[in-house]
């Protein structure tokens, strides 16, 4: 015999839904198909058909093979830092990147909140122990990016350790890339209705809900502090040397083709099929600038 048990934090999507949710946002969830784009602005009206995205996968995944190899043969080092709005995707793009690549050479860095001796330390140091070796790559689900954006919104650090955290970051990322380390920076971006419709999807489903954290329900009612956080974050932040690439992810399957094609384009690797790659849509793929949210 089963018995069901019941997280703490399923019901609380749904009640923020129906109390505290803004009215615009409540109309925008009402009826409409899993395929349909909330978002207006968004420049598509529906998800990427199925079988077009399959078949564009297909493509990708081969050419991601070849990178993994020729990053083992080279010795070539890529970071790949995958920030983003809660429950933009960053975790689904994370696994279609590494499906079919060597779990030993390409790895997730999920960090959990940082103990108590590592609060003491250099901000960026247990970042630092996960760089990648020779002939890896890391894959970096949230960042040292968290000083400028979950915790400035929360209060988890100082104004002064985030004006600190501005003034080094420029010279760490230098340091990385001067060292020959390749570095990628994504941010997924989604929409306000569409990021709600998919936390209410994740209470709904057993197997989803453990993915709901005390930050997510928290910040349900902090969209514009997340907004303020996020701009002031990619401005200070973007630069020749380590530029960001937004992705618009309210249709899934089009951000993680665009995910892929920007690391794919990114490594210079033999074998490369630039054709078969393709190019990012610039509808949904560009710098800060295209930020609606």
């Amino acid at each position: 015999m089963t018995t069901d048990v019941q997280l703490p934090l399923v019901g609380q999507i749904s009640r923020f839904l129906e109390e505290d949710a803004p009215e615009d946002l409540r109309r925008a969830l009402e009826g409409g198909s899993k395929r349909e784009i909330l978002d207006d602005s968004f420049p598509y009206d529906c998800m990427m058909d199925k079988d077009v995205y399959e078949a564009a996968m297909e493509q990708l995944q081969l050419q991601l093979v070849r990178m993994m190899h020729d990053v083992i043969e080279t010795g070539k080092r890529v970071v790949v830092v995958f920030e983003g709005r809660d429950a933009a995707g960053k975790g689904g793009a994370i696994d279609r990147v590494r499906t079919n690549l060597n779990p030993r050479s390409a790895y997730v860095v999920a960090l959990p909140k940082p103990g108590e001796r590592e609060a003491g330390q250099w901000y960026f140091q247990r970042y630092v122990d996960w760089l990648p070796a020779a002939g890896e790559i890391a894959l970096f689900d949230r960042s040292w990016y968290n000083r400028g954006v979950v915790e400035r919104v929360f209060g988890f650090s100082t104004e002064a350790q985030r004006h600190a955290f501005f003034r080094q970051l420029p010279g760490f990322e230098q340091l990385l890339v001067d060292d020959g380390v390749i570095l990628v920076k994504l941010w997924l971006n989604v929409g306000r209705a569409e990021q709600l419709r998919r936390f209410l999807e994740r209470e709904k489903d057993p197997l989803k809900q453990w993915k709901l954290s005390p930050i997510d329900v928290d910040g349900l009612a902090k969209w514009d502090e997340y907004s303020v956080a996020i701009r002031e974050t990619l401005s200070l932040s973007h630069s020749p040397i380590a530029p960001w690439t937004l992705i618009r992810a309210d249709d899934k399957r089009r951000a993680r083709i665009a995910v892929i094609q920007t690391v794919l384009r990114a490594v210079d690797f033999a074998g490369r099929d630039d054709a078969a790659i393709g190019i990012p849509d610039p509808l949904v793929v560009g710098g800060p600038e295209l930020l609606r949210h």
